[in-house]
């Protein structure tokens, strides 16, 4: 029974947790993988783009709830994403329209690219705080538990609850679909594997007739809605705050490096390494230890490595130890 408790308040506290944050760094890092794979540059501003899609669909969801309009025990933000979407990839491929394209046309350096896409960041930034303010928002409405920890309890016997949250559990239904669905993709469709076919060797694909221009605004489309989707579910579950997208940055990217950069395999694996690295070793182990050890052996402290607050310290830890050993990631990426 005491290992039961143990394993309930390990699983509440680290791996429903760090499933979900995996599952929305995946689609941050998808995002940013598409890009290095296709573009060949990395996006900077990916994370001001996860920003301003959440933010346009919290516009939507904010006047849809004005009007009564809801999905009951679901989220309003589900019915609002598709216009999230749709702004995101306005912005993106205005951006590529007036700022990117002028550089690809110039056959620039992808570090001045990477440099442009610093500059991109900033100007997105400032138009989210702009918008919709500096502050924290939020935006989640309907149920808030598909199971909470006291129904928990009731139902087991134990003494330790499992909560398990409905945007939890939307992030990883979602993510789950939205990868089948870009893998299906890429794979299936003829769009999709023109964009493998100029990612593998753009000379070639060029030479067999494939629309440059338009590989590169499908490109800016399917990172905006990845970008979106996962600033909403990253919202959903944690709060909007627009620097915080500008925070995640790191472990994006470092998802995407860890797992191999330019490989989209790789970013999801990435995502849940860094995840699962990040809880693990800013939880506080204290209360599973007290299960699992005698009374005279039970600690006196909190047992945590590293406070929560150094949590994107793990990530460039982890992101240094790849470069060092592994610089291809742990699916072999893309290097030059």
């Amino acid at each position: 029974m005491e290992f039961l408790n143990a394993f309930v308040a390990f699983s509440n506290f680290v791996i429903v947790p760090a499933i979900a944050y995996g599952s929305q760094l995946a689609l941050g890092a998808l995002g940013v993988t598409l890009i290095y794979g296709i573009l060949r540059f990395s996006n900077f501003a990916h994370g001001d783009t996860m920003a301003f899609g959440a933010m346009v669909t919290i516009l939507v969801t904010w006047w849809f709830q004005s009007m009564g309009i809801n999905l009951g025990p679901m989220p309003t933000a589900l019915l609002a994403l598709p216009f999230g979407i749709a702004g995101a990839a306005l912005l993106v491929l205005a951006t590529d329209r007036m700022v990117y394209r002028f550089y690809r046309a110039q056959k620039a350096a992808p570090v001045i690219l990477v440099i442009v896409s610093m500059g991109v960041m900033f100007v997105m930034n400032g138009l989210v705080r702009f918008i919709i303010g500096p502050d924290g928002q939020q935006f989640a409405d309907g149920e808030r538990f598909i199971i909470s920890a006291r129904n928990f309890k009731t139902m087991t016997g134990l003494s330790e609850g499992l909560a398990f949250r409905t945007s939890q559990a939307i992030t990883i239904v979602t993510a789950v679909i939205v990868v089948a669905l870009l893998f299906w993709f890429l794979n299936k469709t003829r769009t999709g594997k023109s964009m493998r076919a100029f990612s593998d060797n753009e000379d070639l694909a060029l030479l067999s007739g494939i629309n440059p221009e338009r590989v590169v605004a499908y490109t800016w489309i399917i990172v905006a809605a990845l970008a979106t989707i996962a600033g909403v579910l990253y919202g959903l579950d944690k709060g909007f705050k627009p620097f915080t997208y500008f925070q995640l940055l790191l472990p994006i990217f470092a998802s995407a490096i860890v797992g191999g950069l330019g490989n989209p395999l790789g970013a999801i694996a990435g995502g849940f390494v860094i995840a699962f690295s990040e809880v693990t070793v800013t939880y506080a182990y204290k209360k599973v230890l007290i299960y699992l050890l005698p009374e005279s052996l039970e600690p006196s402290t909190l047992v945590q490595l590293l406070s929560t607050d150094y949590k994107f310290a793990v990530s460039f830890a982890i992101l240094i130890i790849v470069l060092l050993f592994k610089p291809t990631g742990l699916f072999k990426g893309n290097t030059a």
